[in-house]
């Protein structure tokens, strides 16, 4: 598995609700793979992964893409978060992959998606979020 500045940070209590685990990394290139376990006790009445649960596994893609990307200097705070809800994801595994499309100097652009463990599209979702140093958002 790849190092990045994600190894050097304790893991936050919602990361570790939604099962979030580094699977793969580029930095440089600000992608980033995540996998989240979808729990039961996250399912609706129909048996399906609920909606918001399903965009928080995406906010917890998006974001540490520019934290790996920029080495752990930057934290970023989400402004907007657009998702579109594809299929119903059943519980299991899921992965998310983020692609920072826009680095700038305070605002990044990310790309982000949900896939199910056969690989179907779950959701897609685009955010822009505000870049903070790390050191001041980081307690």
């Amino acid at each position: 598995m790849i190092a990045t500045a994600l190894d050097r940070i304790a893991m936050p209590p919602a990361a570790t609700l939604l099962g979030w685990h580094l699977l793969d990394a580029r930095p440089g290139e600000g992608w980033i793979r995540i996998g989240f376990e979808g729990k039961p006790e996250f399912c609706n009445p129909a048996g399906f992964v609920q909606g918001g649960i399903l965009a928080a596994m995406l906010d917890d893609t998006m974001g540490p893409a520019v934290f790996a990307m920029t080495e752990g200097r930057l934290y970023t705070a989400t402004i907007s978060l657009t998702v579109n809800f594809l299929a119903p994801a059943r519980p299991g595994r899921i992965t998310g992959e983020a692609r920072v499309t826009q680095l700038g100097k305070t605002v990044a652009f990310i790309e982000g998606r949900l896939t199910a463990k056969d690989g179907t599209l779950l959701a897609t979702a685009t955010t822009n979020a505000r870049l903070v140093e790390a050191g001041k958002a980081l307690q």
